[in-house]
């Protein structure tokens, strides 16, 4: 989402930096600072990756941001209701995150502005949410998505041992029953959610369509790139 954001920006006049990440798909706090420029006015920066799990060292970053005097974003929408986020500790400005992620109602998101933030309405129109997005609110998802929230805060300690034991047996017995595969992203810094594999001299399609037809539910990529 964040990257067709840019690539229009680009289309638009504004210089657009791309950093690079390791093997393990973290980026490298220096490089942020090395990258910003005198006209620099936004960092952004996805907490964590949605397909390999990766969690970014965004503390660091919004340190960086905030000596440096530039507006920070992260693209939280794969660890609101999955791991705790302070958007003080952590330095943010602007923060994303979408309900269906947390088993809220599809189609709602919201964005956190810290105060002071200057934002300019996407959609001009009507004065709704305060000028920033006219048009009428979707009162069912927007209480959906608040419900859902309060959910996911109270069960979240007790769903992160959950769910992370449940995949750290899946990818131990993957890892000793079978041969030549490798597990992507960052071996501690990642969600608990998440597993990404390579099974080596296997055509991902093919393994896909076989897991289906024993009623397991897998990709070859993220959900909405697939299609």
């Amino acid at each position: 989402a964040v990257l067709f954001a840019c690539k229009y920006l680009e289309k638009m006049g504004k210089k657009i930096t791309y950093l690079p990440v390791d093997k393990y798909g973290w980026l490298d706090p220096s490089r942020v600072k090395e990258a910003i420029t005198n006209e620099t006015i936004l960092i952004s920066i996805i907490h964590a990756n949605n397909e390999i799990g990766t969690i970014e060292p965004i503390a660091e970053i919004g340190k960086i941001a905030g000596e440096c005097g530039v507006y920070f974003h992260t693209d939280a929408v794969q660890t609101v209701g999955k791991i705790p986020i302070d958007v003080n500790e952590l330095g943010i400005d602007l923060l994303s995150l979408s309900a269906h992620k947390f088993y809220g109602p599809k189609g709602v998101g919201a964005l956190y502005i810290r105060k002071g933030t200057k934002i300019y309405p996407l959609i001009h129109g009507g004065e709704q949410e305060r000028k920033r997005r006219a048009g009428t609110e979707n009162v069912p998802g927007i209480v959906g998505l608040g419900e859902a929230a309060k959910i996911a805060g109270k069960e979240m300690k007790q769903e992160y041992s959950h769910v992370k034991k449940l995949r750290d047996e899946l990818e131990n017995k993957i890892k000793n029953n079978i041969d030549y595969i490798r597990f992507n992203g960052d071996s501690t810094e990642k969600l608990p959610n998440t597993s990404n594999v390579c099974f080596e001299f296997i055509e991902g399609e093919s393994l896909v369509l076989n897991l289906d037809l024993k009623g397991i539910a897998a990709s070859t990529g993220s959900a909405c790139a697939s299609g």
